[in-house]
């Protein structure tokens, strides 16, 4: 049985960046799984994003949910400081960037499907 992830004081991630296990996921952002089913489930996420990294445009064919931790990201539906949730519906898809650089929390209840 595994235990509980427990990540406290999630808006003071800036303090304690580098004690997780961040892995390449795009050219200039980093990602830090918190879990995934492995297949077609849901999964979540740390990624940070340095100064004017972006992710190209991919779709969600579940919900995606965006936490901003720190700093902001911009995304077709404007900019978004830390503190905001973003809740993304469906059979949507878009692009992201973040001119300052950012720390967002990441769900997705279906695996994202990335576009080149």
């Amino acid at each position: 049985m595994e235990s509980a992830l427990i990540l406290k004081d999630l808006l003071k991630l800036g303090d304690r960046l580098d004690h997780f296990p961040w892995q390449p996921f795009h050219e200039g952002v980093e990602i830090y799984r918190l879990y995934e089913d492995g297949t077609q489930g849901s999964s979540a996420a740390l990624l940070r994003y340095q100064p004017g990294a972006s992710v190209p445009t991919h779709g969600h064919p579940g919900f995606e949910h965006i936490f901003v931790l720190s700093g902001s990201q911009t995304d077709a539906n404007g900019t978004h400081e830390a503190g905001t949730l973003v809740i993304n519906p469906p059979q949507t898809s878009h692009s992201v960037a973040s001119a300052t650089g950012c720390i967002v929390l990441a769900i997705w209840e279906k695996p994202v499907e990335l576009w080149s």
